[in-house]
């Protein structure tokens, strides 16, 4: 018997979370709410239209979308602000049926007002392991390089992370305006957290074309790929990353907005899943995409024609392509599958 897929059921689904930025998911009152203890103004008064103001629909490219977190940044300059949307995003992430995210940020754009980067990465991982305690989503961090500061700056992140690997850091990125900002300039930041351990993604194939991703894969040696929107372009290497299972981050309505594709029914996660990739789906920007988790996996759904045990299939991959130690991953697959054997029973019930 097949299983109507519907919003409730995929709520309850559990799901890995493994692209989303923290700067890029802050619960609208609280950025009202920060913008007035740190005198920053917001460009809306209420929440409802703070959180429409910041959803992005008239993007014309990625750097059009990429020019809101100007306002989420401006009030994560203090340790005690970033605890707390850490804290509050795992607690999201768990109401939507994450049972395991990995949030990452560029701590370099949290110091601006004199917080050291090492306070900028011990902050969120507080507020993350507080969340856990409290019933939210295990959390762990991805420390994120931008494209458009200098090789050194990357690498001095790739150190950062390498610094706090055994306290919850798990991965290094590379992220920000990929056009014309090739990932092979920070090469150097990524042969680090290699030599040092440190799995590593980068954003590619998502504002510029298969070669970027090519470039992130074979020059960085990415374990994971973030969006790949446009990795089909190249069918040698989407062979080359379908045979090593390098898993794909991808962004259903982030890549819509930023005119990545042209719609949800145009995106690739179709053809990349039909032909056996590893496909994960995420949310990119909680706030900036207006979107959840569960929302993601609907739009697969009703514009790709999913069926709930694909989306279960895809539920799984996120787990098994996580950052963690393999031990933890194998966790919770079992954990996961059982939930989904009774979720399958009790639909076709």
């Amino acid at each position: 018997m097949s299983v109507i897929v519907h919003s409730e059921l995929l709520r309850k689904l559990p799901k890995a979370e493994l692209h989303c930025h923290l700067d890029g998911s802050v619960r609208p009152e609280t950025l009202i709410e920060l913008g007035r203890e740190y005198h920053r103004p917001m460009p809306r008064r209420t929440p409802e239209e703070l959180a429409a103001y910041m959803r992005v629909d008239d993007a014309r490219r990625l750097e059009d979308y990429l020019a809101r977190f100007d306002v989420t940044l401006s009030v994560m300059q203090t340790a005690e602000a970033l605890e707390r949307i850490a804290y509050e995003l795992a607690i999201d992430a768990a109401r939507d049926g994450v049972r395991y995210i990995e949030v990452r940020y560029a701590p370099v754009l949290n110091i601006r007002d004199g917080l050291s980067l090492g306070a900028a990465v011990e902050a969120p991982l507080r507020g993350l392991a507080r969340a856990e305690r409290d019933g939210g989503a295990i959390g762990r961090v991805l420390v994120c390089g931008i494209r458009t500061m200098t090789p050194e700056q990357s690498l001095e992140l790739a150190e950062l992370a390498v610094a706090y690997r055994h306290r919850g850091v798990v991965g290094f990125d590379l992220a920000g305006g990929e056009e014309g900002n090739p990932a092979s300039l920070h090469q150097a930041a990524f042969q680090y957290a290699h030599s040092h351990d440190l799995a590593c993604t980068c954003h590619a194939g998502e504002g510029a074309g298969a070669a970027s991703v090519r470039d992130a894969v074979h020059i960085c040696g990415a374990n994971r790929i973030g969006h790949a929107t446009r990795l089909y372009e190249d069918e040698s290497l989407a062979q080359y990353v379908n045979d090593r299972r390098i898993a794909l981050e991808i962004c259903l309505t982030s890549n819509v907005q930023t005119h990545a594709v042209d719609s949800y029914e145009d995106h690739p996660l179709r053809r990349y899943y039909a032909r056996g990739m590893n496909v994960v789906l995420n949310t990119d920007n909680r706030l900036m995409s207006g979107t959840t988790l569960t929302d993601e996996y609907l739009h697969a759904a009703r514009a790709l024609g999913f069926t709930f045990d694909e989306l279960a299939e895809i539920a799984i991959n996120g787990f098994a392509s996580a950052f963690i130690p393999w031990e933890e991953r194998e966790r919770l697959i079992a954990n996961a599958r059982s939930e989904i054997a009774m979720l399958r029973g009790g639909a076709a019930a």
